[in-house]
């Protein structure tokens, strides 16, 4: 196997064009490092991204959008009081995932790229518009985290591509998210059915939302009918219950010993209220 340390992601992305068998990122480690050690996959290079600079840095630019880097550590957002402040809910799935040594390890971009459908932290980042910025031979681009997962361990990214960045909008005034899952422990355990919810108010109407699904299709999934549910309301009864059918509709789950397509078909509606529920407390100024 050969260990690079790139010095920028351009080199990173030289070096995975040019190789000619399996080519993994090194950013945390959690994903990677357990298939090595298991002989799940023995990469031929494994490129070490977390000496480039800038990779451990969490930014709010000018116009109050962040930048966070890829090797940025869930314990590190969680510590982050202006990003937990301005987007809970993003933190809060990424807080989820591993336990406390895992989180300070872990990062938004290997659980996105990881490919798992049940990702924890990938619903939230849908919720809030987030894009990654992904370096790669013909230069960067970017690209909506929805976008990313293509199908369980797979994504968009071509040969010679690297995500170089998180990129969350400005929460803007009135806004709020949140994200909750389903498991069937109280902790240290893959979600069955997660849900995000991020929404903007106007008094009490709600104006802007997006709400993803995860756990319940082969990627996470931005449901459009969910959010229609939801703008123009105050979150009453009737726009809950058409929150949880539109919710419920997008799902494809499917069923193994963990849940069955009935149960978390059911779930996602379930959630998508609750979810819903407190990101509007939110906008409207609770903590």
């Amino acid at each position: 196997m050969n260990y690079h340390t790139p010095a920028s992601f351009a080199d990173a992305s030289r070096i995975a064009a040019e190789a000619t068998g399996t080519t993994r990122f090194l950013a945390g480690g959690t994903d990677v490092l357990v298939q090595l050690r298991a002989d799940i996959v023995t990469p031929d290079d494994l490129i070490d991204i977390k000496h480039i600079p800038g990779v451990r840095e969490i930014t709010q630019n000018a116009d109050g959008s962040w930048t966070l880097g890829v090797a940025v550590a869930g314990a590190e957002m969680t510590e982050h009081a202006a990003l937990m402040g301005d987007w809970p809910g993003v933190v809060e799935g990424m807080d989820l995932i591993g336990s406390t040594q895992v989180q300070g390890r872990a990062t938004l971009v290997g659980n996105l790229c990881n490919g798992s459908p049940a990702a924890d932290s990938v619903p939230g980042m849908i919720a809030a518009g987030a894009t990654v910025t992904v370096t790669g031979p013909e230069g960067t681009r970017e690209v909506a985290v929805e976008d990313v997962p293509v199908g369980p361990g797979r994504t968009s990214l071509a040969k010679g591509e690297v995500v170089s960045a998180v990129n969350i909008p400005a929460r803007g005034e009135n806004g709020g998210d949140a994200y909750l899952r389903f498991i069937p422990r109280t902790e240290m355990d893959i979600a069955v059915v997660g849900c995000a919810v991020s929404l903007r108010r106007d008094g009490d109407v709600i104006t802007e939302a997006r709400v993803s699904l995860g756990a319940v299709a082969p990627t996470a999934l931005l449901v459009e009918d969910a959010a229609k549910a939801l703008i123009g309301s105050t979150l009453d009864e009737a726009a809950l219950d058409a929150l949880a059918a539109a919710a419920s509709a997008a799902c494809n789950p499917i069923d193994d010993k963990r849940g069955t397509i009935e149960f978390r078909t059911h779930v996602a509606g379930v959630l998508a209220q609750r979810a819903a529920k407190i990101a509007y407390a939110r906008a409207g100024g609770e903590k």
